[in-house]
């Protein structure tokens, strides 16, 4: 309710800031349904920390039956007896509200915790440390600040306890990154201020286009307001943050299409805080074309793609919540004739590190026999699973041999290489799909994306149903697909200046 900050309303502002305001002020009736994938996330969620709490080999103060002010008074009155672990507690200091999974005491006072059923940091592995998650942080920093408001603090150290056993600890006072660096305390700070701005009424948010937008119950709502508002954050890589800094100067996509740019500069330099001319030049090219009547995409600059009569189009589908990659999908062609297709996948038919390891195994094998060929995938993250997966199972394929694969000779990063770089299109993001859909491509399947697969892939190992492996295999086989018909659809573009 309005009044009270949460770690949750935290925790969505960092995710996107207009959902918080929708949470308090939107009316209930306009949400969409909850995704299958987000109540898959909460059920393994809940179904992870009840695994953990029914393992612990420690004692501990289950405090999960009460509800409300009774289970406030149950956490106070478990850390009054300095009780050593505490579970399901609840905590406040004035407006600020805390459910932490797991309160431990530690140097005269508590630190809180959480059981988190994904990795415990961004990028990390059983292999490689990751950095602290931003969205976990504030979420922990919270529960600190009101146990240091109480009195009840024992340090500014929280920790999680994530998917892969490990203690992850936040020191909230280190700094995080290299520019502009800042603490994670000082980060939390900023957040709650701007979520208290919202909560009371004083700070008003604007809806946002953005890839997290998919998932969000609000959807629908933002995405009509974005289209009446004509706004920005229509035109690709135009973000909230650089669209919130451009405002004072141009609020449309229809604004920034006709503009001046040279009203925008003061001799080489923007006056649009962090925006350069460069920038701010490739945002207008883009606009230009969503506002101009049956516009074409085209290419900047030419682009050079390497030559072979075998061409294998690449995808890959990984499950966070457990860490494995269960699907690795091969379309090739020869000789440019899509009359000799050939999809090739190859499925962990359970997630086991035995089954990754041999759908991995089999991948490489594929493709070391397939060879001379190039290969195309679509951005960097089937580069960097294999690169995880050869640490896993080094005796697959050596750390070269995945270097080598996926150096510039021998494959071709469609988005990062060619796209991003190379080419203008008339839409709103350049995701796959998006690009796939506008040259005319339909996926097989009424619900295609890498949530919805995963939702899958959880059905298939709980049923073994074969019509949800074979759902599974089109949607992958498409996304290959896909990516062949945007290859072809940038080898017909023109070259403008």
């Amino acid at each position: 309710m309005p009044g009270t900050v949460t770690a949750s309303m935290l925790y969505n502002f960092v995710q996107c800031p207009h959902r918080v305001s929708l949470d308090l002020y939107g009316n209930p009736a306009d949400r969409d349904p909850v995704s299958v994938f987000v109540q898959l996330l909460w059920e393994k969620g809940n179904a992870f920390e009840q695994e953990v709490i029914r393992d612990l080999k420690i004692p501990f103060t289950d405090l999960s039956s009460f509800r409300g002010e009774k289970k406030e008074a149950a956490t106070s009155e478990a850390m009054r007896r300095r009780d050593a672990l505490i579970y399901s507690g609840r905590i406040r200091a004035g407006e600020l509200v805390g459910e932490p999974d797991l309160l431990r005491r530690q140097n005269n006072g508590y630190v809180a915790g959480d059981i988190k059923s994904g990795a415990g940091e961004e990028g990390a592995s059983d292999l490689e440390e990751g950095k602290p998650k931003k969205h976990y942080a504030v979420q922990l920093a919270l529960y600190t600040d009101i146990l240091e408001k109480i009195g009840m603090s024992g340090g500014r150290c929280p920790f999680v306890w994530d998917v892969h056993g490990k203690e992850i600890t936040y020191d909230l006072e280190a700094l995080q990154g290299n520019r502009k660096a800042a603490t994670l305390w000082s980060i939390y700070q900023e957040v709650l201020s701007q979520v208290i701005s919202i909560n009371s009424g004083i700070e008003q948010t604007l809806p946002a286009y953005a890839g997290v937008c998919k998932l969000c119950h609000w959807r629908t709502v933002c995405m009509n307001a974005i289209l009446r508002a004509n706004d920005l954050t229509l035109v690709p890589e135009l973000g909230r943050s650089k669209r919130d800094a451009m405002l004072a100067y141009v609020r449309t996509v229809s604004e920034l299409a006709h503009i001046d740019i040279n009203s925008l500069l003061r001799g080489n330099k923007s006056v649009i805080p962090n925006i350069g001319p460069e920038t701010l030049l490739k945002f207008q090219t883009r606009a230009r074309l969503q506002v101009k009547p049956d516009a074409e995409p085209f290419l900047t600059e030419p682009a050079a793609l390497p030559g072979s009569a075998l061409e294998i189009f690449f995808d890959i589908e990984t499950d966070p919540m457990r860490d494995v990659c269960y699907l690795h999908g091969f379309t090739e062609r020869r000789n440019q004739d899509n009359c000799t297709e050939t999809y090739y996948p190859f499925f962990a038919e359970e997630p086991t590190p035995e089954e990754e390891e041999r759908a991995f195994a089999g991948s490489w094998q594929y493709i070391r026999s397939s060879r001379p060929c190039v290969i195309y995938y679509y951005s960097k993250y089937e580069r960097t699973i294999w690169r995880k997966l050869q640490k896993k199972y080094p005796h697959v394929a050596t750390e070269q041999e995945i270097e080598d694969l996926f150096s510039p000779e021998q494959s071709v990063d469609l988005y990062f290489d060619v796209v991003q770089r190379k080419t203008v299109w008339p839409t709103r993001d350049h995701s796959i799909k998006t690009l796939a859909i506008y040259l005319g491509f339909a996926w097989r399947d009424t619900d295609p994306s890498g949530a919805s697969s995963i939702e899958w892939y959880h059905r298939w190992v709980e049923t073994k149903d074969g019509s949800i492996r074979k759902r599974i295999l089109e949607y992958n086989e498409d996304d290959c697909i896909a990516t062949r018909i945007l290859l072809d659809g940038i080898r017909k573009l023109k070259v403008q200046g």
